[in-house]
C-alpha cells in the first residue's frame, strides 16, 4: 500500500500545512529549494567548480571510493528504461539508494553539481507514495514513488523497481513509460507469481478521471504488463489499500481518494477536477478482470473553498495563534512576518470555533496520525468529518441527516471561512 507521512501535533509548534495529494513534505524541501534558487542567480551551473562551497556528505553517507564527481554527473538524473525491464543498476544509484533519507539536493551539493533549476531533477530514493512488497524468497520490491513536489526543481515521479535482496544487495530496473507509467500512492499486492499495481496519482497531465490503471509485475522476470479491465472501476484512485480476498479470486480495494471531473455551473463544456474520498469497496475479479462495486456507503461529501480559487490561509492563522503567546525574539519576528503576510490580526475565537456546527454536537478527539488534519463532530449520532486540505475544506457526513441539517453544517463552515479569509467563499457538493 502507499506510504503515508505522520502528522505532528497541532498543539505544538505549527508545522508545514498539509497538502491534498496527500503530499505535505518536510520543511527541508522548502529550505533546499530556497537555497538552490538563491545560488542559481550567481555563478552558472555549467561552470561551477567542484570546490564551489560543496556541502560534503560524511561518515556512512559519504560515497564509496569508486563514485567520483564525473561518475556522479554521468548518472545524476533519473532515466526512463528502454526495455521491459531495463537493468539500470550503477554505483551512483546504489550509493543513493543506501541513503534513502537524503534528498537529491544533498547528493548534488556533495559534488557541487549543476543546479536542478537549469538541468532538471536528480535521482533520489527519498520518496513518498512508494510501495514495498515482500516476496516469499525474501526479496523486497520498492515500486515507483515521488521525490519532492511540483514546485521543487527535483520533483520527479518514478516508474522504476528497486529490488532489495536478503543479502543487502540492490538492483534497479527502469521501464518504458508505455509499459509502466510514472506512479505514486498506488497499491501493490502479491498474488501468486505476480504483483498487481493498482491506481496511483501520477502527474496532473497524465491523469484520466474515471479510469483505474492496473499493472501486473512478474516476480521472476520483473517484466510489467498493463492489465486491461472491464466493468466500472473506482476511478483515478490513490492512497487506497488493496488486498487479496479470502477466496483468493479477487482484489478488494478500499479507502483512498478519487480525482473526479464535473461540469462547472452553466458552462457544460467546461470540466473541473475535484478530489473526493472513496467511501466504497471495490473488487477486481482476477479471472474475468471485471471491476465491481460491492459496498456503496454513499457518504455525503462537500467542499468549501475561496471563490477566487486561491488556497485558504488557515495555516497562517494557526501559526499566528502559536506565535502570539511566545515571548522570544525569534517568535516575535515570526509573528511580525506573518501579520504582514496576513494583513491583519484574525479573529482567533472564530478560528477556534470554525468546526463547531450550529446544533448540539459531540467533539471527537483528533488523531495525530492523520494528514491532512481531520476534525470530527457527532451530530444526531452521525459522524461529520472536516478535512482541512491546503486548498479547501472537505465536509464528509458519514450517515443520514435531514437535508436542512446537512446544509446548515456546510453553510456554517462556508460563512466562517469567508469571515476568516475576508473574501467570498463557496460550497459545492461532490457526492
Amino acid at each position: 500500500m502507499a506510504t503515508k507521512k505522520t502528522a505532528k501535533k497541532r498543539a505544538t509548534k505549527p508545522t508545514k500545512r498539509p497538502k491534498s495529494k496527500p503530499r505535505a513534505k518536510s520543511t527541508t524541501r522548502a529550505r533546499n529549494a530556497a537555497t538552490a534558487k538563491k545560488k542559481s542567480g550567481s555563478k552558472s551551473s555549467a561552470t561551477r567548480s567542484p570546490k564551489h562551497r560543496a556541502r560534503r556528505l560524511t561518515g556512512e553517507a559519504a560515497p564509496p571510493k569508486g563514485v567520483t564527481r564525473d561518475l556522479y554527473l554521468a548518472w545524476r538524473a533519473p532515466r526512463i528504461g528502454a526495455h521491459n525491464p531495463h537493468k539500470l543498476t550503477n554505483p551512483v544509484w546504489l550509493w543513493i539508494a543506501s541513503n534513502p533519507e537524503r534528498s537529491a539536493w544533498a547528493f548534488n551539493e556533495h559534488f557541487a553539481g549543476p543546479h536542478s533549476f537549469e538541468v532538471g531533477p536528480g535521482f533520489c530514493c527519498s520518496r513518498f507514495g512508494q510501495s514495498r512488497t515482500t516476496l516469499p524468497d525474501g526479496r523486497v520490491l520498492a515500486i515507483g514513488g515521488e521525490h519532492e513536489d511540483y514546485y521543487d526543481p527535483d520533483f520527479f515521479i518514478y516508474n522504476d523497481v528497486i529490488v532489495e535482496h536478503p543479502s543487502g544487495e540492490r538492483e534497479i530496473y527502469g521501464y518504458p513509460q508505455d509499459a509502466f507509467a510514472p506512479t505514486d500512492f498506488h497499491s501493490a499486492t502479491l498474488v501468486g507469481d505476480r504483483v498487481y499495481i493498482v491506481g496511483g496519482l501520477s502527474y496532473a497531465d497524465r491523469r484520466e478521471p474515471g479510469q483505474t490503471r492496473v499493472y501486473a509485475l512478474d516476480v521472476a522476470s520483473l517484466a510489467i504488463t498493463p492489465v486491461r479491465t472491464v466493468g466500472t472501476p473506482p476511478g483515478w484512485i490513490y492512497q487506497h489499500t488493496a488486498e487479496l480476498s479470502d477466496d483468493g479470486r479477487s482484489l478488494v480495494v478500499r479507502g483512498g481518494l478519487v480525482i473526479e471531473r464535473s461540469h462547472s455551473g452553466a458552462d457544460t463544456d467546461r470540466e473541473d477536477e475535484h478530489t473526493a474520498e472513496n467511501d466504497d469497496a471495490w473488487t477486481l475479479d482476477l479471472e474475468s478482470l471485471r471491476w465491481s462495486r460491492v459496498n456503496a456507503a454513499g457518504f455525503e461529501q462537500w467542499e468549501v473553498r475561496r471563490e477566487d480559487g486561491r488556497g485558504h490561509r488557515l495555516f497562517l492563522i494557526e501559526s499566528l495563534r502559536w506565535f502570539r503567546d511566545e515571548r522570544s525574539a525569534w517568535a516575535q519576528k515570526q509573528r511580525a512576518s506573518l501579520e504582514k503576510e496576513f494583513g491583519a490580526m484574525p479573529d482567533f475565537s472564530l478560528y477556534e470555533a470554525r468546526y463547531s456546527p450550529p446544533m448540539p454536537h459531540e467533539v471527537v478527539a483528533e488523531r495525530e496520525d492523520e494528514t491532512p488534519t481531520v476534525f470530527r463532530r457527532i451530530v444526531r449520532g452521525v459522524t461529520v468529518r472536516y478535512v482541512e486540505d491546503v486548498s479547501m475544506v472537505r465536509v464528509v457526513i458519514e450517515g443520514s441527516l435531514p437535508e436542512e441539517t446537512s446544509r446548515a453544517i456546510v453553510e456554517d463552515v462556508r460563512s466562517k471561512l469567508e469571515r476568516l479569509e475576508g473574501v467570498p467563499c463557496v460550497s459545492r457538493r461532490l457526492r
